[in-house]
């Protein structure tokens, strides 16, 4: 079974012209994206904070991260992106998918597009007597 791969453009809010492309690793199994430091640093992004992230093996690893806008299949999200070595692969991570709509066929490892946006009830509605019209 092959991964899945997908261009990603990262752009600085701040400065929306200054970006950065790359070509990312998707990964179900991150929650945050990870680009390589030298390249936020180039289109002007910051440490903001550091996060505990567990590792595959196991091992925790305290890393900066910051925050920026990611798009990718036409979709725009602002996300956490995690500030990973210079020449790492990028890693797109699930929070941006899931937040566009975008899922992971595990068939054949390709991104598709969900019908809708998932989205937790807002309400819990309550069942109503037909006699009364008093919740039952």
């Amino acid at each position: 079974m092959g991964a899945a791969h997908v261009t990603v453009t990262i752009r600085n809010p701040a400065s929306p012209e200054r970006s950065w492309e790359g070509l990312f690793l998707v990964d179900t199994n991150a929650t945050d994206s990870l680009v390589p430091r030298d390249a936020l640093e180039a289109i002007g992004l910051a440490p903001k904070a550091q996060r505990i992230y567990e590792l595959a093996d196991g091992s925790e690893i305290k890393m900066d991260i910051t925050t920026g806008d990611i798009e990718f299949m036409g979709e725009i999200v602002g996300g956490t992106i995690i500030f990973g070595d210079p020449g790492t692969e990028p890693i797109l991570g699930v929070t941006a998918l899931e937040s566009v709509g975008i899922d992971v066929d595990p068939g054949n490892q390709t991104l598709k597009r969900l019908p809708a946006i998932r989205l937790k009830k807002l309400k819990t509605e309550q069942p109503v007597s037909r006699e009364t019209g008093q919740p039952a």
